[in-house]
């Protein structure tokens, strides 16, 4: 009788072994997943960029604003794209030197930076995507503006240029 006993312990304890090895086998791919939530852009309001000399319109963009803790600090992180018809602007309670980077974010950017007269400081173009590397201010900054790499250049936008900008409410 105790052999008995003793092999259909030995029994229940391998059937036991085999599902616990082939539940642990599983793909744990679908478990692993994290299911990443697409960012989408928030019309807070309208931008125009001016051209410094003739006051003529550069651009006009709709913007998203970014003016508490939690919206300054992501930016336009973990979004994969941008039309080029939109922008971010950060919005500081003080003018004080700034400094951006570009971890978490997926789309490059020129980071124009602005004076309180909303007039364009410096711009750093064509910030690269996942980059951590410190893009500061020259002088100190009130507002920041985010838009897609290259579009500087394409405006022609320069120092000395302003904003002019709308909050929609």
């Amino acid at each position: 009788m105790t052999t008995s006993l003793n092999l259909k312990f030995v029994c229940v304890m391998l059937l036991s072994i085999l599902v616990l090895t082939l539940s642990s086998c599983k793909d744990d791919s679908t478990r692993s997943k994290v299911k990443q939530l697409e960012v989408s852009f928030k019309k807070d309001g309208e931008l125009q960029l001016k051209n410094s000399t003739t006051n003529a319109l550069i651009a006009a963009l709709d913007v998203e604003i970014a003016d508490t803790d939690y919206t300054t600090q992501t930016g336009l992180m973990y979004r994969t794209s941008m039309p080029n018809n939109q922008g971010m602007l950060f919005i500081f309670p003080d003018t004080a030197y700034r400094t951006f980077y570009m971890k978490n974010t997926a789309i490059p950017l020129d980071i124009i930076f602005i004076a309180a007269d909303q007039t364009v400081m410096n711009i750093q173009k064509n910030a690269q995507p996942m980059d951590e590397s410190s893009l500061a201010s020259d002088q100190p900054a009130k507002y920041v503006l985010e838009v897609n790499a290259g579009l500087c250049d394409q405006w022609g936008v320069t120092e000395g240029d302003h904003i002019v900008y709308q909050r929609m409410n």
